[in-house]
């Protein structure tokens, strides 16, 4: 299927965190945040290790105590995809992450102080060409707009948020994005609609707590689908209480759907009814285990019977479709061959990766001539 997404994306200022583009044209990335202790460096990379496999584009680390800064240090040492610190109040340990290479900073600007502890971590952002995420929660309003409102509201998401945007404004710091994260998918998308047009830095999307790897799905889904379609959005994180690689998958699997990434096996797949000649659900199960590895762009389709099996087999690159006696598989939308049901999933692998192959040896090559 060709790659084309019809939504039109909001034009925002690009900045860089680590090599990672964020804004402007660049591809909405994907994001994820460990939950090991960071003191524990092994365990910490470990799970960083393991969301760069899923494919995360950034990964975010809290940094509560300088402790947990000097674990930074040695854990920036042994990845290589672009780190987020998250700190909260204390501007020494934004200093301390900063001289350790930090791609980006997580920290509320008002939160911090005094202003000459605001300027020491803006300049110290500045001199390094380090971001800074302004990152505003509906849980964690500042209690005069919690009394001015009664409670979290759009526009008291909205006024904290300029606040802090305020003061990076006065130090002539640019480079920033921002959330506006509440666990009501409501209230977020009409705060992050409400500040698209009154900034031009890029926005860091979620829906905060969202709940459990089925519901929060569910709830991200929709929140962060209404804005992407709305063409609003440059990084996103599904926040789901589960495994933090799952977030990834999540993320990229939204993305896919509404054609603004192209990571990953795009399955297309019935739900199967009694007219299938295969078991369809238990192939799709192994076929998504076992292909989990694959972040190169293909369309694979996966339908149980003849009725909408050839239509939907000629748009992928591989297509499968139930048939007595055989099940007909498609390559490049024409029929290839015939396979019965005994080692079925072996052979679908097997023409799966071959057909991976083809397409990263052609995207190296294109890569070569440009």
């Amino acid at each position: 299927m060709e790659f084309v997404s019809p939504i039109k994306r909001r034009k925002s200022r690009q900045i860089m965190v680590g090599n990672v583009p964020v804004g402007g044209d660049a591809p909405i990335s994907v994001q994820s945040m460990t939950n090991t202790d960071t003191c524990d460096v092994n365990a910490t990379v470990g799970q960083i290790r393991a969301l760069t496999e899923a494919g995360a584009d950034i990964v975010r680390v809290s940094v509560p105590s300088m402790e947990a800064a000097e674990a930074f240090k040695l854990i920036k040492q042994q990845v290589s995809v672009p780190l987020v610190a998250d700190i909260h109040f204390d501007y020494k340990i934004a200093l301390q992450v900063a001289q350790y290479g930090v791609d980006c900073l997580r920290i509320n600007p008002g939160n911090i102080g005094r202003e000459d502890r605001v300027r020491a971590v803006v300049d110290a952002a500045r001199d390094r060409n380090i971001p800074i995420r302004i990152g505003v929660n509906a849980g964690s309003l500042e209690k005069d707009l919690q009394k001015k409102y009664g409670e979290p509201t759009p526009d008291a998401l909205v006024e904290s948020a300029m606040r802090h945007i305020d003061i990076l404004d006065r130090l002539n710091f640019p480079d920033f994005k921002l959330s506006l994260k509440a666990s009501d998918v409501f209230m977020t998308v009409a705060a992050y609609r409400k500040i698209a047009d009154q900034i031009e830095q890029p926005l860091h999307l979620g829906i905060t707590e969202a709940g459990g790897l089925r519901s929060g799905t569910v709830k991200s889904s929709i929140g962060l689908g209404l804005l992407l379609m709305d063409g609003i959005g440059d990084t996103l994180r599904v926040s789901l209480a589960a495994d933090p690689v799952q977030e990834v998958k999540v993320g990229f699997d939204m993305l896919r759907s509404l054609k603004l990434r192209t990571k990953g096996i795009n399955f297309i797949a019935c739900p199967s009814c009694s007219r299938q000649n295969f078991d369809v659900v238990k192939t799709m199960n192994e076929l998504e285990a076992r292909l989990d590895d694959v972040n190169t762009s293909i369309d694979v389709a996966v339908i149980g019977c003849v009725v909408n099996g050839p239509g939907e087999a000629r748009e992928a690159d591989v297509g499968l479709t139930g048939g007595t006696p055989n099940n007909l598989i498609y390559i490049d939308g024409k029929p290839k061959l015939k396979q019965d049901n005994v080692g079925l999933v072996d052979r679908l692998e097997s023409l799966i990766r071959e057909r991976v192959a083809i397409k990263e040896a052609e995207d190296k090559d294109l890569i070569a001539k440009q």
